[in-house]
């Protein structure tokens, strides 16, 4: 199908002359979009296998690259728009055409055409001359092609499309059951002596929603900005037990509709997963998961997390112990339920330290936070950041150039803060646009940074908590991992072809730098009085900094394994989900979880998400970004010239080379576990 100028300018999503046009994309326009630009790519697809030229680099990769990339750039935009700003229409057109796109994604890579032709090139003498990336984008191809079932038979091909299909539906549903069981839960407080405790600002919004909806008194949400305060803070226990319950059954038998039930799309998406791993040949889908990650075995992994627990619960258990007798002494609590151990915890802290996150939240203006985060990157890596403008899907939403030294742009990112009822929660990093050599001219990358973080309340400036903070750093690794590349090739540029449990490395690194009075003194100002944080209240920040660190440490080894297990030993027709994460807890955890918890169904990580079987990447990540950020430590955590070489060794590098192989360069030897364990304060005496 051959696009005009004319079709390109009334279909936005048609038009790649530029960033989206947000402003102008409808519901409307993602059937014929993406209809048309699967069609154009299929054209391409025919014509370079029916081709007798002998294929190369510029004969055949990059056509098909040029095609793919104005595919997979259109169903970014719609993807994001439907995690952003969600709607009945949008949700209903986005879930229409995931079926034609995933089927498009498994035929192109199970093209034994193509596949025959990437092999020619790889066995060409051409292979040769060329570079390192295109070398390295070429293995991920021929790597691909065997995992997307290149290799099968017609029939397993077939079989392999159908359950492709299947999955991307789940995923999709089991996102929007979570979203929806969100939104819909509603506490009204009518008696403000309820509410003691609750933040002011928490207060303000809870008011405000009750009053929109033309109701008295205040309306709390599960959403995280009033969710996690409330369960902090709130003196109420049974406010925060109603809170908890309705969390925590949020898409299971126990939540509000039963319409919003993964338990059956949970077995389901197992049991295919299994069998994606049958028909490729392996055991288990969780090798089909490591076959492009750092770790090679499942049982590598387990052991990994196994050994990290050994080390993290004596740790996990002393923390327990200290919050119960806390609470029995203090608070006279005789019993800690899970609806109570962020609030034994803060007062706990507030006992201890003598401070409140509360208290710390009013020095994090969001301008002062987003100056000192730019100051840090423009110290470290030679670049400027600075405000520009662009069309937004939300009015909340905003835009920045990232420039070198010279003035030229290296990238661009939007940046939509604040929680609202049609965004899915968390934060996360996405590519918008990768960086490539095309005609001759750089394509700079562009980024989507997203947050859900409180709303500005009363026309002032919004609050951040100092975990926003790091949240926002922490998506900003991501965003410079995505912009700073100098990778010409698409398929290897910024995050792309970056072994997945390498790719928190540049996200959890930035983190640290949340816990540095160089960094602290430049980026905050009381919303009150204007001063900047002192020093002393710095100083018990860092002293509480790994308050109950051996609990969430294990937690996210609870996850971990969880994920392992459940795509490594679980059969869905036979085993119990409950069961398994109940084992997992019991030789993990040193919380006692209520019977009606049902966290697991709404882990959108690996159900909703691109991390099953790979969730553990988040703590073998850390190991890595704990060792990179001790180079800082030990040369001068704002040192330009070990940014510099952060920035050229891992970040400019993209997925051009193995991860570990540039971690080895940036770092001179392999990762050690020790600087995680250390900054995380589970290191025994000597």
């Amino acid at each position: 199908m051959k696009m005009t100028k004319e079709s390109n300018l009334a279909n936005p999503l048609l038009d790649f002359s530029g960033l989206p046009r947000f402003a102008a994309i409808r519901s409307a326009h993602i059937k014929p979009a993406i209809d048309a630009l699967i069609a154009e790519a299929n054209t391409a697809i025919e014509a370079l296998s029916l081709s007798e030229e002998s294929p190369t680099w510029n004969n055949f990769i990059t056509p098909l690259d040029n095609a793919n990339e104005r595919l997979s750039r259109a169903w970014g935009t719609i993807g994001h728009l439907n995690g952003v700003l969600n709607s009945p229409e949008l949700r209903e057109a986005y879930n229409d055409m995931l079926p034609a796109i995933t089927q498009y994604w498994t035929e192109l890579a199970q093209n034994e055409t193509l596949y025959k032709k990437y092999k020619a090139i790889r066995a060409d003498k051409q292979h040769a001359a060329l570079n390192p990336a295109q070398k390295q984008a070429l293995e991920n191809e021929l790597r691909d092609f065997r995992l997307g079932g290149a290799e099968l038979s017609v029939e397993k091909k077939s079989r392999y499309q159908a359950v492709q299909e299947e999955l991307s539906s789940l995923m999709s549903k089991f996102n929007d059951n979570v979203l929806d069981a969100t939104n819909a839960f509603a506490c009204f407080v009518d008696n403000e002596s309820d509410l003691a405790g609750v933040p002011e600002d928490v207060k303000t919004v809870a008011r405000n929603l009750a009053i929109a909806e033309g109701k008295p008194g205040w309306k709390l949400t599960l959403h995280a900005p009033c969710y996690g305060p409330v369960m902090q803070y709130a003196d109420a226990q049974s406010l925060r037990a109603r809170l908890y319950r309705a969390y925590v059954t949020r898409g299971s038998e126990l939540g509000l509709k039963p319409e919003w039930d993964n338990t059956a799309a949970i077995k389901r998406m197992l049991q295919l997963r299994a069998e994606i791993a049958t028909l490729l040949g392996y055991k288990n889908y969780s090798e089909v998961s490591l076959a492009t990650k750092m770790a090679e075995t499942p049982a590598d992994v387990i052991g990994f997390l196994d050994d990290m627990a050994i080390k993290a619960k004596s740790f996990a258990e002393k923390d327990w112990r200290e919050l119960l007798t806390f609470a029995k002494t203090e608070l006279h609590m005789f019993e800690v339920n899970a609806w109570d151990i962020a609030y034994v915890s803060e007062k706990l802290r507030e006992k201890r330290y003598s401070f409140s996150d509360q208290e710390v939240k009013q020095y994090f203006q969001e301008p002062k936070v987003l100056a000192g985060l730019f100051h840090v990157i423009e110290t470290l890596y030679g670049v400027k950041v600075s405000a520009a403008s662009a069309e937004m899907w939300h009015a909340d939403a905003r835009f920045y150039d990232v420039r070198n030294a010279h003035g030229g742009i290296i990238g661009q990112f939007y940046l939509d803060l604040y929680a609202r009822d049609a965004k899915r929660g968390g934060a996360w990093m996405d590519d918008a646009i990768n960086r490539r050599l095309k005609n001759g001219a750089v394509q700079h990358p562009v980024a989507f940074l997203t947050c859900n973080f409180a709303a500005p309340v009363g026309g002032k400036s919004a609050l951040f908590t100092h975990d926003d903070v790091i949240t926002l750093f922490h998506e900003f690794g991501h965003g410079l991992h995505q912009l700073l590349t100098d990778v010409d090739e698409l398929s290897v540029s910024g995050i792309s072809g970056v072994e997945w449990d390498a790719v928190e490395l540049p996200s959890q690194f930035m983190e640290n730098f949340c816990w540095e009075w160089d960094v602290l003194k430049h980026m905050t100002a009381h919303a009150d009085s204007g001063d900047s944080l002192p020093r002393a209240l710095f100083d018990k920040m860092i002293a509480a900094k790994n308050f109950q660190a051996g609990m969430g440490f294990v937690r996210q080894l609870e996850f971990a394994l969880i994920d392992m297990r459940l795509h490594t030993e679980f059969v869905a027709d036979k085993d119990s989900l409950l069961e398994l994460v109940d084992g997992v807890r019991r030789s993990v955890a040193v919380v006692q979880y209520p019977d009606f918890n049902r966290t697991a169904h709404a882990f959108g990580h690996i159900f909703g998400g691109g991390y099953a079987a790979g969730y553990y990447s988040y703590k073998w990540a850390e190991v890595l970004s704990a060792d990179a950020y001790a180079a800082f430590e030990e040369s001068g955590v704002l040192n330009p010239e070990t940014g510099a070489k952060f920035r050229r060794e891992v970040l400019a590098r993209g997925g051009s080379r193995p991860a570990m192989e540039s971690f080895i360069a940036f770092r001179g030897r392999k990762p050690d576990m020790e600087p995680l364990l250390r900054h995380n304060g589970l290191k025994l005496a000597a």
